[in-house]
């Protein structure tokens, strides 16, 4: 795999904490990693992720960590640090909005930790949605790490089956718990790399179809990378 001939590479901040974020458009040849996810067989996940999953190729974790660990390390000043994936799939989302679970509504954090970094790759055409950033109305926070997780959830808890609680949908904007404050357009073959830590969900409409088949569906490859120090 190779970088594409017009990559393009943006540096971005999400709402008032101004935590990095990085958008990578044409990354490398995504159809070749689309031709890949057809052959693979897909199946559910955690509870969490609101559809089905299967294994990035390898060369995709090869690819990443040779050609655009320099970028992320300029944008998330990581000097001193390498690359290790402890996720790397291929995602369909295929979860109808009626049958959501009530975590599944709302945004979420993939960790605590400040230095965790989460991407998404998009590899569809349609416009199936892409991916937004939250505040949390009633602390602030938009992003959630060790000292403010305690906080976060006892605020959460009082709020969970209240009148503002979310129904059986897909976040999609801002809503009377959550305000947007940065959003990303799925566009295929943008990358997108932020904190885990930054609450975050995918822009999925009220009318969005279910679709299992990786040719047509909603498309993407989701790594976890954790940040190694260097020893000296």
């Amino acid at each position: 795999m190779n970088l594409h001939p017009c990559i393009s590479v943006r540096q971005l901040t999400i709402g008032v904490e101004k935590a990095p974020l990085l958008v990578i458009d044409n990354v490398t040849d995504a159809d070749e990693l689309v031709a890949a996810a057809a052959c693979q067989r897909f199946t559910a996940s955690t509870r969490y992720y609101p559809g089905i999953r299967a294994p990035a190729p390898p060369t995709y974790q090869q690819f990443f960590a040779a050609r655009l660990a320099q970028t992320l390390a300029e944008c998330f000043q990581l000097e001193g640090t390498t690359l290790r994936f402890s996720m790397c799939h291929y995602s369909l989302v295929t979860t109808p909005p009626e049958k959501l679970a009530p975590p599944q509504r709302i945004p979420h954090v993939d960790a605590l930790g400040k230095e965790g970094l989460a991407t998404i790759h998009y590899l569809f055409r349609k416009n199936l949605g892409g991916t937004a950033f939250y505040r949390h109305r009633k602390t602030g926070f938009e992003y959630i790490d060790e000292s403010r997780q305690e906080t976060y959830l006892k605020a959460l808890e009082n709020e969970t089956g209240g009148p503002d609680w979310p129904g059986a949908e897909y976040i999609n904007g801002d809503t009377a718990l959550f305000e947007q404050v940065a959003k990303q357009d799925g566009v295929f073959n943008r990358m997108l790399v932020y904190r885990r830590n930054s609450l975050h969900s995918g822009c999925i409409g009220k009318d969005f179809v279910p679709d299992s088949n990786p040719l047509t569906g909603r498309l993407s490859i989701n790594s976890f990378i954790d940040l190694v120090r260097s020893q000296t």
